[in-house]
């Protein structure tokens, strides 16, 4: 049986796709140039992974001028929600309420963090009685 990754994208693929969406148009090399500041990462992975993104269509690429430009095919906020969508298919059998109690009961929510979910849940079923 073939195992199934939980996330369409590997832990360096989605550290490329943060690099290009913080610069908005870059260069393998502004993409190596900014991992490189915070770890070591061979040139060649770099570019490996930059053209591995754009065939899966999270990149775009222009090879019109004298060098490989990429950009962001698709913007942060889709591709999120594509990835928990994934995540909550495939682990939490597509229970939204079950990945909340999840995070909730966990220790990984700040005070804070778990304030906002509180405003946010609140302010929702507003809208809901405002549209019924």
């Amino acid at each position: 049986m073939k195992r199934r990754s939980l996330s369409r994208l590997g832990e360096t693929e989605m550290e490329v796709l943060h690099h290009v969406w913080r610069l908005g148009e870059a260069s393998v090399a502004d993409v190596h140039d900014s991992i490189v500041k915070t770890r070591n990462v061979a040139y060649t992975t770099v570019m490996t992974v930059m053209k591995k993104l754009a065939r899966k269509g999270f990149l775009h690429c222009d090879s019109s001028g004298s060098r490989y430009l990429y950009t962001p095919a698709r913007p942060p906020a889709q591709v999120r929600e594509e990835l928990v969508q994934d995540l909550l298919d495939q682990v939490f059998h597509g229970s939204a309420a079950a990945l909340v109690q999840t995070l909730v009961r966990g220790d990984s929510l700040s005070a804070e963090e778990s304030a906002e979910i509180r405003k946010l849940l609140a302010r929702m079923a507003e809208e809901e009685e405002e549209d019924a």
